[in-house]
């Protein structure tokens, strides 16, 4: 044979036995996924870097995960509906509202977002000085206030509540979120502060061991506005006394749920498989050991209280569980 003739042959052969070698399926190539959290400091970003930390994540051979500090809820709406992230938290609110173009000065409909689960529940905290004279919201009329940082959703939920009671255009508003609002607040650059996260929150916790603070009651006010009828999504919350030092109460307040949210792009075997990776017994006491939020997490409370259509891979997960 010569050589022409058998280089010929070789390529008929490896032609014939190419079907038999198929590539790999798409999901199989790795994906770097980009998830965004919040803040610094702020329970959003502790809860995705815990997801990114568990070793089980970490060794999926399809995904890569890096996680992204952002301003908050509002822009991990806006960036995982533009196909900037691919995952995001997202208060189920701003979710709902966003979805139906009804979010405070937006009229953009951001319907590439869909739900992957529903995390945990996040109220709302107003922090004063005990002996103030701060009883209520009404009275922050001409104090200095830290509402949170743009396009959180500390912020965006700050200014819904004041401004349905009417009260927002009386305060100055400070824009700034967690940390740093602690500091200036003990610095006596603030009267009050305004977060919307779980508790205990690390922030007041520094804002308690530097003076005596107070929580007021949030739930009241709202019950009286009609707040809870006007915005349904929202549920009553009480924060134990003792959360804080010095504060021996318990404070009522109102919550909003936290959603891992997920752009309708990102393939159906990736949220598929971390879902399946998170939420196994080894994943969720690891979720559970990283942040006192998430040891109520669990696979009948994830698949709850969803304001919006689930991504396909949440929805062969959440029904392969038996519980959609």
């Amino acid at each position: 044979m010569t050589k022409k003739t058998f280089c010929l042959v070789l390529i008929i052969c490896a032609g014939l036995l190419l079907p038999l070698f198929p590539a790999p399926p798409a999901h199989a190539l790795e994906k770097n996924i980009i998830f965004r959290g919040g803040p610094a400091g702020g329970t959003f970003q502790l809860v995705v870097d815990a997801i990114k930390a568990y070793p089980e994540v970490q060794g999926l051979s399809t995904v890569r995960i890096m996680t992204e500090p952002s301003a908050g809820s509002l822009q991990n709406l806006r960036e995982v509906h533009a196909g900037q992230a691919d995952f995001g938290l997202v208060y189920s609110g701003h979710a709902y509202l966003g979805r139906i173009g009804l979010l405070q000065d937006d009229g953009n409909l951001y319907n590439k977002v869909l739900a992957v689960a529903s995390l945990y529940g996040a109220p709302a905290q107003l922090v004063v000085r005990k002996g103030s004279g701060i009883h209520s919201v009404k009275d922050l009329k001409g104090k200095r206030v830290g509402v949170g940082s743009p396009g959180s959703g500390a912020f965006a939920n700050c200014e819904l509540f004041f401004k349905h009671l009417g009260i927002w255009d009386t305060i100055i508003p400070s824009y700034i979120g967690y940390n740093e609002v602690a500091i200036a607040f003990a610095n006596k650059q603030l009267d009050a502060f305004w977060l919307f996260t779980t508790f205990p929150s690390n922030a007041i916790a520094l804002a308690a061991r530097t003076g005596k603070i107070d929580l007021l009651n949030l739930d009241a006010e709202a019950k009286a506005s009609g707040f809870y009828k006007k915005y349904p999504y929202f549920t009553a919350r009480t924060i134990p006394a003792g959360t804080y030092r010095r504060v021996k109460h318990n404070t009522r307040s109102f919550q909003d749920s936290t959603l891992w949210v997920a752009n309708a792009e990102v393939p159906e075997e990736v949220v598929y498989r971390l879902l399946s990776t998170i939420y196994d017994k080894k994943g969720l006491h690891h979720m559970g050991e990283q942040n006192p939020a998430l040891k109520d997490m669990n696979l009948r409370s994830g698949s709850s209280g969803v304001t919006i259509p689930m991504h396909p891979g949440a929805i062969r997960f959440w029904k392969d569980k038996g519980l959609l």
